[in-house]
């Protein structure tokens, strides 16, 4: 019989994410929480990120998307703009792609012994992803 390690703790790493759709370039940043809060949190850092035009953000109806805090912060950022998929509809959102294959290569089939290899491995992963820009394009845009 084989023995299968357990730590009786499902830790992890919460990831927001966005993909340039013209570059390849994916954006993330890891939080400790997933609420609205955290999420305007990397909104201010995607505006950091891209400091000058607008940006067009394409999103699932999740509840921090829509949240009050979200809706005013993005009336008050003109370089902010949502527009959200219609719902249970995944498959025309590329980041869901990045999601799978980062799960796919990363996490599937792997046993992480401390939360910080986990957050290792996703930074590994999206380094080698914005490495290959024209990968990224071809495997999350091009069937949308």
């Amino acid at each position: 019989m084989k023995k299968i390690r357990a730590y009786g703790k499902h830790g992890g790493a919460k990831l927001f994410g966005a993909l340039n759709y013209e570059t390849g370039k994916v954006f993330y940043q890891e939080s400790e929480s997933y609420d609205a809060h955290a999420f305007k949190k990397f909104l201010k850092s995607l505006l950091d990120e891209y400091p000058s035009g607008k940006i067009v953000m394409v999103l699932d109806n999740g509840r921090i998307h829509k949240a009050a805090s979200i809706e005013d912060f993005v009336q008050e950022e003109p370089r902010l703009e949502f527009v959200f998929l219609p719902k249970y509809s995944p498959e025309l959102n590329p980041i869901e792609g990045l999601r799978k294959w980062l799960k796919s290569d990363v996490v599937h089939n792997v046993f992480y012994d401390k939360t910080y290899k986990i957050r290792t491995a996703v930074r590994q992963f999206i380094n080698r992803v914005n490495q290959n820009p024209v990968e990224v394009i071809d495997r999350l845009c091009t069937n949308v």
